[in-house]
């Protein structure tokens, strides 16, 4: 695979065992994770930032050792809190909140709040002279592609797209089945 200077590969990370930030990947997401290095070994990346929860780093280690890189982390890309408390009806508020980007709950995020803080992120990683890497989670995912609802219930896990200079956002879709 050959990619534009500037690119950016946005990866959703792999299965977890739970939604917390110290949740690790699970046996398949392991093995995810190196079915992932597998693929993108040979792609010229010069960059690896990574949400600093544990689910996302695990994703990401493989491929980072492979390419004998350091992984940066960037608090920007963890995932978005859609409330501080227990949300009985959490689907329903987050369609609500993909409709609705103002919208916050008590104690969290609007994804209006989240994509800027994704979009900051992703422009302070980018490499513009070579191809970066960003692990994150899927409702940031979705915010940063511009996805509705429909398309964050959508995202795998994991989940790779890439995001060249000048062209849609697109899936990688032969990636880590």
């Amino acid at each position: 695979m050959k990619f534009p200077a500037g690119t950016v590969i946005l990866i959703r990370h792999a299965r977890a065992g739970g939604q917390e930030p110290d949740a690790p990947l699970t046996p398949e997401g392991e093995r995810q994770a190196t079915q992932l290095a597998e693929q993108l070994w040979e792609v010229d990346i010069t960059r690896i930032v990574s949400s600093p929860w544990l689910r996302a780093v695990q994703t990401i280690r493989p491929l980072a050792a492979r390419l004998d890189l350091p992984v940066q982390m960037d608090e920007r890309l963890t995932e978005r809190r859609l409330s501080r408390q227990p949300l009985p009806f959490w689907k329903t508020a987050l369609r609500a909140s993909f409709t609705l980007p103002p919208l916050a709950f008590p104690g969290g995020e609007s994804g209006q709040e989240a994509s800027t803080r994704a979009l900051n992120a992703l422009n302070a990683a980018r490499d513009p002279a070579g191809l970066t890497v960003l692990v994150t989670h899927g409702n940031l995912l979705a915010l940063l592609l511009g996805l509705d609802f429909g398309g964050w219930a959508a995202l795998r896990n994991p989940d790779v797209w890439v995001l060249e200079p000048a062209r849609a956002p697109y899936r990688l879709e032969d990636c880590c089945d």
